[in-house]
């Protein structure tokens, strides 16, 4: 089967696909910060470069894209193959998966707890909030300004 757009539309089409700051990754975001966690983003240091990372609580997130991260859900309808072009997104897709797996296994080889996101999860509403907290445990109590013990 061959690719129903142009040469040049797929490029333009593929150049827009960005790998961080996506929806789905700003939705986690939002929703752990409105928690009260707080997190760093993209550690170089760390395989993979993982999304969102909780250093205090030796904890990442990954936010996966179904379709570049083949979601292994049969239900998911972005984790399918292309039809077109299979001698391309086969090896394509499969170095995606095996990656992802060699990264996991790396961190937890690290002492890292990971988590993985998948985007149409986290489209379909799943309760994030109840994930983050069962994955992370108890968010930091927050404590205002002036809210300290002054007593001396």
């Amino acid at each position: 089967m061959t690719d129903k757009i142009t040469p040049e539309r797929r490029s333009a089409n593929m150049s827009k696909i960005r790998s961080r700051d996506t929806s789905p990754e700003l939705a986690v975001r939002r929703a752990a910060h409105a928690l009260g966690y707080r997190y760093r983003l993209h550690r170089k240091d760390l395989p993979g470069k993982p999304d969102l990372v909780f250093p205090g609580r030796k904890a990442v997130i990954f936010v996966h894209g179904c379709f570049w991260h083949q979601h292994p859900d049969p239900a998911c309808p972005d984790g399918r193959r292309p039809k077109s072009r299979p001698e391309y997104w086969n090896p394509k897709l499969d170095a995606n998966v095996a990656r992802d797996a060699l990264r996991k296994a790396e961190l937890e080889g690290r002492g890292w707890r990971v988590l993985t996101l998948w985007e149409c999860d986290i489209g379909r509403g799943a309760d994030l909030a109840e994930t983050l907290k069962l994955f992370l445990g108890l968010p930091a109590r927050r404590t205002g300004a002036g809210s300290g013990d002054m007593s001396g």
